[in-house]
């Protein structure tokens, strides 16, 4: 970002309800998730001209959204994408602002991701199999890889076998944002579990994910709205400033990523590279981390990636408490793709987005009153005390990362 460090601003968050049967379609739910940001923001229909969107199997349209808004927009753009998109939009709306072309973005994703397309499930009705395997395809599902956890498997086992990370440590991070979901009531799943319920739920690919290692699946939609500084101060919530961010950044040879590189370097490794030089900070500097769980095994590699644990030595971070709630570095406080919801990211930017402006307190007794009590126990509060500094990092395959740094 060069110069552009602290320039802009996301002012505005919102999604719908978190739920695996929404009953609606995807084109009602991203209207409510970008009516809710604007009303966060304290925007109007005609305070916004930009729109960006991503989809993986369903989502609608940004002229779709902004018709239904009453919107006219001066850029939209509806591209394709899933774990590393919400930080890369967040890199374009900025470019969209700073040449000019708009001055206000709302960026979203909207999904019926359990009740219609789920990812790499089946649908709720039954579709055919393709008839040919093509392109892309072709690396994967003549395989039998017709899944993430059995993609990104080569990887995880990889982990295992070189370092000896533990499917005890990888439940732990289930563990932990169990915990962070019980103190959030828009999380799909807010029980807290042990090491061995997730160790004792079935295998789902082995050696690496049991079925409580897997990411719930969700109907939603989530917004993002993103304007510059100047304008930010004139709005409904307090700014948080956008440091630096890294979109989409891959290691070589992305489609066989494990024959180059050492296989269990997650992409992080080079956004690591970007993102702290363009925000002047190191990763020790970061209080609070959104890190894409869409297995308990990818926090551990982003954890690596990024440098906040050495190579091999995630397992220990994650075991050391560092990441709970009153640890020194919380991470996925709402209980993220674990717990809370799958959003294909965005939910992780908004919850740090909400604990920047130090309001993510709405299930602690005092919340209504402005109060946070700080007491992270089950049912309790889970705003971060005195952050000031937060860090997302996204995920869509381990050779493909994208990152995030905010200030309050």
């Amino acid at each position: 970002m060069g110069n552009l460090k602290d320039k802009y601003c996301i002012v505005g968050v919102g999604e719908t309800d978190y739920s695996r049967n929404s009953g609606r379609s995807v084109r009602a739910l991203g209207v409510e998730a970008v009516r809710k940001a604007m009303n966060d923001a304290g925007l109007k229909p005609d305070e916004i001209d930009g729109m960006l969107s991503y989809h993986g199997n369903d989502s609608t349209t940004a002229p779709a959204i902004s018709h239904d808004l009453g919107m006219r927009l001066n850029f939209y753009m509806d591209c394709s994408g899933g774990g590393s998109s919400t930080e890369a939009l967040v890199s374009l709306a900025i470019g969209l602002i700073e040449n000019g072309n708009c001055h206000t973005v709302a960026l979203y994703r909207s999904m019926n991701g359990y009740s219609e397309a789920r990812i790499g499930g089946t649908p709720a009705a039954a579709r055919p199999a393709a008839a040919t395997i093509t392109g892309p395809a072709l690396e994967s599902l003549s395989y039998g890889l017709s899944s993430a956890a059995q993609n990104f498997q080569f990887t995880f086992a990889r982990h295992m076998y070189e370092y000896g990370t533990t499917s005890e440590q990888l439940a732990t991070v289930k563990v932990i944002h169990s915990e962070h979901a019980s103190n959030n009531p828009k999380a799909y799943y807010k029980k807290r579990v042990t090491v061995d319920d997730v160790l004792s739920s079935r295998w789902v690919v082995k050696p690496a994910c049991h079925l409580l290692d897997c990411c719930v699946e969700t109907d939603n939609a989530t917004c993002i709205i993103i304007t510059s500084a100047d304008r930010a101060r004139y709005l409904k919530q307090r700014p948080v400033h956008i440091l630096s961010v890294a979109g989409r950044v891959g290691k070589p040879f992305q489609g066989m990523h494990y024959q180059c590189d050492p296989i269990t370097r997650q992409a992080g490794y080079y956004g690591s590279r970007i993102v702290f030089r363009q925000a002047g900070v190191e990763p020790e500097d970061i209080q609070l981390t959104g890190c894409y769980d869409a297995f308990t095994f990818t926090p551990l590699l982003l954890f690596e990636g990024f440098g906040f644990a050495r190579p091999g030595e995630g397992g220990d971070y994650i075991t050391s408490g560092v990441m709970r709630l009153g640890g020194k570095r919380p991470n996925n406080t709402s209980g993220g793709h674990l717990c809370e919801a799958y959003t294909h990211g965005m939910n992780m930017v908004i919850e740090n987005v909400r604990q920047l402006r130090h309001q993510a307190d709405d299930s602690c007794p005092r919340w209504q009153e402005g109060i946070h009590t700080y007491d992270h126990r089950e049912g309790g509060c889970r705003q971060v005390k005195d952050v000031e500094l937060a860090m997302n990092m996204g995920w869509a395959m381990p050779a493909l990362c994208s990152s995030l740094i905010m200030r309050r």
